[in-house]
């Protein structure tokens, strides 16, 4: 029996939110389609009614868990808040639930150039996000610093997952934290 609209849809969605895990936890290389569905409770034939290619899958729903990102409630608050989230050991832990840029940068940057579009918008977003924080802080706009603190954040995530330190690793998040917002 042919599956409904409805559940065509919550099934295409779990697709995207299954994979968008599995590609920040492991790489989108290392992540078969088998694996997507099953990770999404979806047998391997169903895929292709939903998606042409894994690369149409990966474009998809990195775009859907960066869009996911900019409408989290971790970005409704003030610049501390934003930076306790995304600089936090909780953040460190949960590549796959987190910040798809840090979790997949170099792969990201191997993307096609016609399949990177949804990572421009977001890191589009994130530097406008932050440029908008800072002037709610009472700073005057600076386009050029707001791309220096989502760097920085970016990298300080990147760089706490990498070390074997814990001590190291917690510093460098605060060192950033404190840095970005003006508490260092």
């Amino acid at each position: 029996m042919r599956p409904t609209k409805e559940q065509a849809n919550n099934n295409r969605q779990r697709i995207l939110d299954t994979a968008a895990k599995l590609f920040r936890e492991n790489g989108i290389h290392a992540v078969g389609v088998d694996a997507v569905m099953k990770g999404a409770g979806l047998t391997h034939g169903g895929f292709y009614g939903h998606f042409k290619s894994k690369s149409v899958l990966a474009e998809q729903a990195l775009a859907h868990a960066m869009q996911n990102m900019l409408g989290a409630d971790a970005l409704s608050g003030s610049l501390d808040d934003f930076a306790k989230s995304y600089l936090s050991p909780e953040h460190r832990a949960a590549a796959g639930a987190g910040c798809t840029v840090a979790a997949l940068g170099p792969e990201l940057a191997r993307l096609p150039e016609t399949e990177r579009g949804p990572v421009t918008d977001h890191i589009q977003g994130l530097i406008s996000y932050m440029e908008n924080l800072k002037t709610e802080n009472g700073s005057n706009p600076d386009r050029g610093q707001a791309i220096t603190d989502v760097a920085s954040f970016i990298g300080a995530l990147v760089m706490s997952r990498a070390v074997n330190d814990l001590a190291l690793s917690d510093e460098i998040l605060e060192s950033v934290r404190n840095r970005v917002t003006g508490k260092a």
